[in-house]
């Protein structure tokens, strides 16, 4: 979920690798695909915010791309961006339809094989479903801002967001990377208010991973809190470890507030993987 206020500047946008188009599950997907530039590293796939998008991750995956000597790819969810509109409603396990439909089908037609998962907020949470799933092959997971359970301050502060989009100049900022704007919005803020979805928890799917895990989280995050760290360590119990990053001066974009830190941290945990 991107932070009302530290919305990515429009000039900063570019990742400057060619943006392509994919067909997934029926999906027009746009993607950007970084070469690997060392032999025998796990391929990453970025996995963006609830109102993300490949553009608005700006350079960090060219960033961790050269730190790491990784392919890194980043795409677009159906209706993010420049991918395909959106038609159907979002329902509560959308993030499911994402980790558990589409994500398999785009790595297929890509040939990801073993990739570490980077996921941030939403993302984190699609990510950690995939990687729970009977048979996902992933290397590793590094989980930002993730969300496991729905807490009433995340509510809140997504209630907020309302008013904020309607009354400044978020809308305008953020139609700048979707071509369906209103539909991402709304479509986050809808689903989320949702009575439907106050029990939305992905806590038994955590219970299949086996990767290792960086989770990442803001002192000042108002989304997302250490309980959803501490959930993370009491679901994901066959995980191959689990490292807590938490970070002073430090809101809901850990890769935007601390991205040094972050890229750091990132090439240490990919560095450690095995073979």
């Amino acid at each position: 979920m991107t932070t009302p206020g530290n919305l990515p500047s429009p000039g900063a946008a570019t990742l400057r690798h060619p943006v392509r188009f994919v067909e997934a599950s029926g999906h027009r997907l746009e993607y950007v695909d970084i070469p690997a530039h060392q032999v025998r590293r796990p391929p990453l796939v970025f996995l963006h915010e609830g109102l993300g998008s490949v553009a608005m991750w700006r350079d960090f995956p060219a960033r961790v791309a050269a730190v790491t000597g990784c392919r890194a790819i980043a795409y677009s969810r159906y209706g993010s961006g420049r991918s395909s509109r959106r038609i159907e409603p979002y329902l509560p396990r959308f993030m499911h339809e994402e980790a558990l439909r589409i994500l398999p089908v785009l790595r297929a037609e890509l040939g990801i094989a073993s990739p570490v998962l980077i996921g941030h907020s939403t993302g984190a949470s699609m990510a950690l479903i995939h990687a729970g799933a009977e048979g996902s092959d992933v290397a590793g997971l590094v989980v930002m801002a993730p969300l496991v359970f729905v807490e009433q301050s995340n509510l809140d502060s997504i209630r907020a967001a309302q008013a904020v989009y309607r009354t400044t100049d978020m809308r305008q900022k953020l139609a700048r990377y979707h071509d369906d704007v209103d539909g991402v919005f709304w479509g986050w803020n809808d689903i989320w208010l949702d009575s439907r979805f106050r029990s939305w928890s992905i806590a038994d799917d955590l219970r299949g991973i086996r990767c290792p895990i960086l989770a990442i989280l803001g002192d000042d995050d108002p989304y997302s809190t250490p309980a959803q760290i501490d959930a993370i360590r009491h679901s994901a119990v066959s995980a191959a470890g689990l490292e807590f990053l938490k970070l002073p001066d430090c809101r809901h974009s850990p890769h935007r507030d601390q991205s040094s830190t972050v890229i750091d941290a990132i090439g240490r945990f990919v560095d450690a993987l095995p073979a």
